[in-house]
């Protein structure tokens, strides 16, 4: 399961990607950083509603609304509140950082062990988990999309994800372990370390003085 700190680091190369140099400052930056952490925050709910993790900031509903917030007031509008209070950073800024919390946020744990993705519409937990292969027998395989097999729906009433904050369903003895994951895995550490390298290099290009 990626940590925080994974999920910022993939965040981190994405705002090194889609912000203009002209618009990197540290804020901005700060900005798409946060926005990759968000969904994680439902692990604070954990404790007081059962199966939140993974479900209340890991779904498509919030992204959605927001992208179409985004949409009406940057396309539709004559005159955008983002760039009213924010300049024309705003925009670029909002939108890298509503991919980072769609990508960098949800969309590492759906390709990890799962997210509820259409909760509260619909109560299921998905994993965008599998294979594709070219084989020399059988030519493409793949494993992403498999029918054949029935497994068991998972769903906030049988699934439950360990944090440091909610390590067990329901109430905890005073002294259990809390473990509180920061990398996992050689693919983690080099993640972590090139989303780093991508962050102080944007930094480095970008404007000298934040306005």
């Amino acid at each position: 399961m990626p940590s925080t700190l994974v999920h910022v680091a993939l965040g981190g190369l994405l705002a090194a990607a889609l912000l203009p140099d002209r618009y990197a400052t540290r804020g901005a930056m700060l900005v798409v950083l946060v926005a990759a952490a968000l969904p994680d925050l439902d692990s604070l709910v954990s404790p007081f509603l059962g199966g939140a993790h993974r479900s209340l900031g890991h779904n498509v509903l919030l992204p959605t609304l927001i992208g179409l917030a985004l949409a009406y007031d940057l396309r539709v509008r004559d005159r955008s509140h983002l760039h009213e209070r924010f300049g024309a950073a705003g925009g670029p800024v909002a939108c890298a950082g509503l991919a980072a919390f769609v990508v960098a946020g949800v969309g590492l744990d759906l390709a990890t062990n799962g997210v509820n993705l259409f909760w509260p519409v619909h109560d299921r937990f998905y994993a965008m988990d599998g294979d594709l292969l070219l084989s020399s027998h059988d030519g493409v395989v793949q494993s992403f999309v498999d029918r054949s097999s029935e497994e068991a729906v998972r769903t906030t009433e049988n699934l439950h994800y360990s944090t440091g904050v909610d390590p067990s369903p329901g109430a905890e003895s005073r002294d259990v372990e809390r473990v509180f994951p920061v990398v996992s895995g050689g693919w983690q550490l080099l993640l972590v370390a090139a989303g780093a390298f991508a962050v102080a290099a944007k930094l480095r290009r970008g404007p000298r003085v934040e306005r």
